[in-house]
């Protein structure tokens, strides 16, 4: 019984995953309908990371910001994401002291 009912969902989440898959292969979309769709992760992706960004320290939203902006002006010279995670650690910290 428990093994039925592990195929059954598996089934049913590879349903939804295969068919949009599929889909998008078959189908052409304009490309203003490909172009809001490469922009979904990136909007995803701050619309999760900003809101931590003003809450690392509740009281001083603005500590955050310039950890953040030093992050983005750091992957915006073209340096190693790991160069510029640093360099908005060490903003956040030298701002906390």
């Amino acid at each position: 019984m428990i093994l039925l009912i592990i195929i059954g969902m598996a089934l049913v989440t590879i349903v939804p995953r295969f068919v949009p898959a599929y889909i998008v292969d078959k189908v052409h979309f304009p490309n203003w309908v490909n172009r809001w769709l490469n922009a979904i992760p990136y909007a995803a992706l701050g619309a999760l990371i900003f809101p931590g960004i003003l809450t690392v320290i509740p009281d001083k939203p603005h500590i955050g910001f310039f950890g953040a902006l030093t992050a983005v002006v750091l992957s915006f010279l073209g340096l190693n994401i790991i160069i510029a995670v640093i360099g908005a650690t060490l903003t956040v910290y030298v701002l906390t002291m």
